[in-house]
């Protein structure tokens, strides 16, 4: 991994203090995988896609879209937060014809910026209302939910995710501050609760937890015994079981309360920027996104939660009906920078 920079130092760095404002990045990290560094490209390909969600979860579905449509894609992979930022300053001479997010809070903030196009209606019609852009302008195309993953010898999950500031889960429970679910959980809290709730509740959990890198490792502590409950996604306990295979792990897994802030569905989601060169071909990999192969990928190869209607979860994932997340517009969770700001201020990152 590259460095991690503060919003001051990156703003000065790509003479575009709007993007810290706007995007809300003081943390960034640097350093692209897959094709290419961020920059021109090389106008070879017939798409370019910036994708913020890993190559390690989604090339192989890029892949397929290649085999099936006979396009040449370009895909640059980085941060979500960075490839925003990058957007943002490029602007109109961008060669990016997708923005491939890995949450709903940057696309909103790229769709206020009047960076996006608007989709058509019946290309996206089949998504919940709730899981794309009022105003068209981007599309939901998999979904996740935060969870409590725990160990059930130990302890039993909490109602809600106040509960564990309280003395009884001092030394228990992990999480990953730095991680981009983790920050647009703590979003949806203070959009939710209020700024001073979100503080006290930050400050009870950095004294009853312990920090990780990230979803991942936090499910591997509470796996080997470190630690009770862990904060993730849900999809990373069925990855995790896929590869012990019959072999039953330790851990867990619960929804809090309905309307609890650790209950909220984000997605991944997709947007076609404007003045895209290569309109058609970009609309055609958001319909495949959407289609039933592409949906089938995302709930059976990374246990994410399909968001087509007809197409159902993998075995064994809850059905996204019944999870009761809070209400809550995604376009609204792109402060992220309030959030990180506040995360600095409490000692967290």
């Amino acid at each position: 991994m590259g460095s991690v920079l503060s919003s001051s130092i990156f703003a000065r760095l790509i003479g575009a203090r709007r993007t810290v404002a706007l995007i809300g990045i003081p943390l960034l990290t640097f350093g692209v995988a897959g094709c290419g560094a961020i920059g021109g490209g090389s106008g070879d390909a017939d798409l370019t896609i910036y994708s913020g969600r890993a190559e390690s979860l989604v090339a192989d579905l890029i892949t397929d879209f290649e085999d099936s449509s006979g396009l040449e894609v370009e895909v640059r992979y980085a941060e979500t937060p960075e490839l925003a930022a990058q957007l943002l300053e490029e602007g109109d001479s961008t060669s990016a014809d997708v923005f491939y997010s890995q949450d709903g809070g940057a696309l909103g903030a790229l769709s206020k910026e009047g960076l996006f196009t608007k989709l058509p209606d019946d290309l996206i019609s089949a998504v919940d209302p709730k899981y794309r852009a009022t105003d068209s302008t981007w599309v939901g195309v998999s979904g996740r939910a935060r969870v409590f993953v725990y160990n059930p010898d130990e302890v039993e999950p909490p109602k809600s995710v106040y509960e564990l500031t309280g003395p009884e889960w001092a030394g228990k429970v992990g999480y990953a501050p730095t991680n981009a679910s983790f920050q647009s959980f703590v979003t949806a809290m203070r959009v939710l609760a209020g700024e001073e709730k979100t503080r006290e509740f930050l400050i009870g959990l950095k004294q009853n937890g312990k920090v990780y890198e990230d979803n991942g490792v936090t499910l591997d502590a509470v796996e080997a015994g470190e630690i009770s409950l862990g904060l993730v996604n849900h999809y990373y306990l069925f990855e995790r079981q896929a590869e012990a295979g019959d072999t039953p792990l330790n851990t867990q897994m619960a929804f809090a309360e309905p309307g609890d802030p650790s209950s909220l569905i984000n997605v991944a989601g997709v947007g076609i920027l404007e003045g895209s060169d290569d309109l058609e071909a970009a609309e055609e990999f958001v319909t495949y996104l959407l289609s039933d192969e592409g949906q089938q990928f995302f709930a059976t190869t990374t246990f994410e939660y399909p968001l087509v209607a007809g197409i159902d979860a993998a075995e064994g994932v809850p059905p996204l009906s019944s999870i009761k997340g809070p209400k809550i517009d995604l376009s609204d969770l792109d402060d992220l920078q309030a959030t990180q700001e506040l995360l600095a201020e409490v000692g967290m990152i």
